[in-house]
C-alpha cells in the first residue's frame, strides 16, 4: 500500500475539505500527517520541508500578490458605496424595453462590475438583491432570472482584473519555468500577470457576446419567460444620469487596465490606483452637497496629473547637478501629491462617517488571509506530494493518456472541470495546476493559451452544483419563492456556455494569444 502513498494522500484531501472544516488548515493538516506517515515507511524524506521557511518567504515578499488585497479593496469599496446599484437601475432603464432586456443588463452590469471590482460575492449578491426582484416583478421565469444573476456575477473572474487572474499568472509562470528547466533550456521566459490580463481580455467579451445571443435569442422564442417592461413601469431614461453613473466606474477601468497593458503601471501600481481612485469615486458619492466635492475635484484632478507627469517626467534630486527647472518640477509635484492627499483623507473620512470603512477594511482582511493561508497551505501539500512520488506519478499518468498531447489536455480539463464541484478555484490552482500543467507545456500546448482555458474552466466551478460559490450566494440572497432547484436550472444553460466558449477558444486560439503577441 505504500508504493500509492501519493493517490491516497489526495483522496484523504478530497474527503476532508468535503466535511467542511477549514480548507487551509486542512490541506496542512493532511500534508503533515503524510510527511509523517512516508518518513515512518522511508518513503519521505524530511529534508525536504527545509524549503518550507523559503516558500513562505518567497510568496509573502512576492510583489504581484500584493495586488491581491488592492484589488479586494477597490471592489468592496464601489460595492460599498451603492455605484453598482446605481448601474444595475440605470441599466435597466435604458434596456427594459427589449425582450430579455433585462436580463441583458444584468450581464452587461457584471461585465463592467467585473472589471471594476472583480470579487463575485459582492456581484451576484448586489444584483440579487436588486436585479433579481426586479426581474420577477417583470414575469421572468424564475430558473432564467436567478441563472442570468448568478452567472453575470462570475464574469469577476475571468475579466481582468480578478484574483483568479493573478493566482493563475503566478502558478502558470512557475509552472512555465519549470518545464523549460525540464527541457534543458537555460533562459527562462516568464508569464506577467500583464500578458495574463490580456489574454483573457477577448475571452472574456467572447463570453459576454455568448449569453447575450443566448438571452435575446431565448426571449425571441419564448417571450413568456423574459418579457419587456410594460409601458407603465418604464421610467424616463435619463442620458445625463446614465453618463453620470457609467463615465466614474468606466474612467476607473480604462485607468487601471490600461495601465497595465499600456506597460505604464505594474499590477500592483495599478491595483493601488484603482483602490485610490474607488475611494475617491465613493467620496464623491458620499458627499451631502456639490460645495463639497470641491476638494475632492482638486485632489482627483492633481493625481491625474502626477500620474501623467511620471509616465514622461522623471525628477532626481539625488543628482550632483540639479537645475532650477528640476527643483520647480519637484516642487509641483509634491504640491500635486499634497492636494492628492488631501482627497483621499476626505474620502476616507467620509466613508468612516457612512460606517463603510470598517467593514472594508475587515472584509479585506478577511479575504486576503484567506488567499495567502490557501497558498502556503498547498505550498506545503506540494512539497509532500512531490517528496513522496506524487508528481512523478502524474506526469506518467498524464503521458500515457491515449490522444497524446490533445488527450492529455482533455484529461486535465475534465479533471479540473469535476473537482470544480467541489472545491474552490484557490485549491485547484495551488494544489493540482503545479503538477500537471509542465507535463502539457512539455507536450507542446502554448501556456497562455493554456492558461485561459483553465482560467474559464475554473470560473464554471462557480456556477457547478453542489459547491458552486456563486449558489451559494445567490441562495443566501434571494427571495425565498426561489427554490434551490429553480437556482440549479436556471444556470445549466450558462455551463453549456462556458463549454462552448471553452471549445471557441481551443480551436481558434488566437482569441488568447493575439493581444498578448501584440502588446507583449
Amino acid at each position: 500500500m505504500i508504493e500509492y502513498l501519493d493517490l491516497i494522500m489526495f483522496l484523504v484531501l478530497f474527503c476532508a475539505i468535503m466535511l467542511g472544516y477549514p480548507v487551509a488548515f486542512t490541506i496542512a493538516g493532511v500534508a503533515v500527517m503524510f510527511a509523517i506517515i512516508g518518513a515512518l515507511n522511508d518513503h519521505f524524506d524530511f529534508i525536504l520541508l527545509g524549503a518550507l521557511s523559503q516558500r513562505i518567504f518567497g510568496i509573502m515578499t512576492r510583489e504581484v500578490l500584493i495586488a491581491i488585497p488592492l484589488f479586494v479593496i477597490m471592489g468592496l469599496v464601489l460595492e460599498r458605496s451603492r455605484i453598482a446599484e446605481d448601474l444595475l437601475e440605470e441599466m435597466g432603464r435604458l434596456f427594459g424595453r427589449l425582450k430579455g432586456g433585462l436580463g441583458l443588463s444584468v450581464v452587461i452590469v457584471g461585465a463592467l462590475l467585473a472589471a471594476s471590482t472583480g470579487i463575485v460575492g459582492a456581484t451576484v449578491v448586489t444584483m440579487a438583491l436588486i436585479a433579481l426582484p426586479t426581474m420577477l416583478r417583470n414575469g421572468y421565469s424564475p430558473s432564467l432570472a436567478a441563472g442570468t444573476v448568478a452567472t453575470a456575477g462570475t464574469l469577476g473572474q475571468i475579466i481582468p482584473p480578478s484574483t483568479l487572474l493573478i493566482i493563475l499568472s503566478e502558478v502558470m509562470s512557475n509552472a512555465f519555468q519549470q518545464a523549460q528547466i525540464e527541457q534543458g533550456l537555460f533562459t527562462l521566459e516568464t508569464i506577467s500577470v500583464g500578458q495574463m490580463f490580456a489574454a483573457a481580455l477577448l475571452p472574456g467579451m467572447l463570453l459576454i457576446v455568448l449569453y447575450i445571443a443566448y438571452l435575446l435569442i431565448y426571449a425571441q422564442l419564448r417571450p413568456s419567460v423574459a418579457p419587456a417592461m410594460s409601458a407603465e413601469k418604464q421610467s424616463q431614461v435619463s442620458l445625463q444620469r446614465v453618463i453620470t453613473v457609467l463615465i466614474p466606474p468606466l474612467v476607473l477601468i480604462i485607468a487601471v487596465l490600461g495601465s497595465i497593458l499600456g506597460g505604464i503601471a505594474t499590477p500592483t501600481e495599478a491595483a493601488s490606483v484603482g483602490a485610490i481612485g474607488a475611494v475617491l469615486l465613493a467620496g464623491f458619492r458620499l458627499a451631502e452637497n456639490r460645495r463639497d466635492n470641491l476638494w475632492l475635484i482638486i485632489g482627483t484632478g492633481a493625481q491625474i496629473s502626477v500620474i501623467l507627469l511620471a509616465a514622461v517626467v522623471t525628477v532626481r534630486l539625488q543628482k550632483d547637478l540639479v537645475s532650477v527647472a528640476e527643483y520647480a518640477m519637484a516642487a509641483v509635484i509634491i504640491v500635486l501629491l499634497a492636494l492628492s492627499a488631501n482627497a483621499i483623507r476626505i474620502s476616507l473620512k467620509r466613508l468612516y462617517k457612512a460606517g463603510m470603512l470598517g467593514p472594508v477594511v475587515t472584509n479585506t482582511m478577511t479575504i486576503s488571509s484567506m488567499i495567502f493561508v490557501t497558498i502556503i497551505a498547498a505550498s506545503l501539500f506540494s512539497l509532500v506530494f512531490i517528496g513522496i512520488g506524487g508528481e512523478e506519478r502524474v506526469q506518467s499518468i498524464i503521458a500515457e493518456m491515449p490522444g497524446g498531447s490533445t488527450g492529455a489536455l482533455l484529461f486535465v480539463m475534465l479533471l479540473i472541470f469535476v473537482l470544480g464541484f467541489f472545491l474552490d478555484f484557490v485549491e485547484i490552482s495551488v494544489i493540482l495546476l503545479p503538477i500537471v500543467v509542465p507535463t502539457l507545456i512539455i507536450m507542446g500546448h502554448d501556456p497562455i493559451w493554456l492558461a485561459v482555458l483553465i482560467a474559464i474552466n475554473l470560473q464554471t466551478s462557480f456556477l457547478t452544483p453542489p459547491f458552486g460559490f456563486s449558489l451559494f450566494y445567490l441562495r443566501g440572497a434571494a427571495p425565498k419563492s426561489i427554490t434551490t432547484g429553480q437556482i440549479y436550472r436556471g444556470v445549466a444553460p450558462y455551463v453549456v456556455l462556458q463549454l462552448v466558449g471553452i471549445g471557441v477558444i481551443w480551436f481558434w486560439p488566437e482569441i488568447a494569444t493575439y493581444l498578448p503577441d501584440v502588446l507583449y
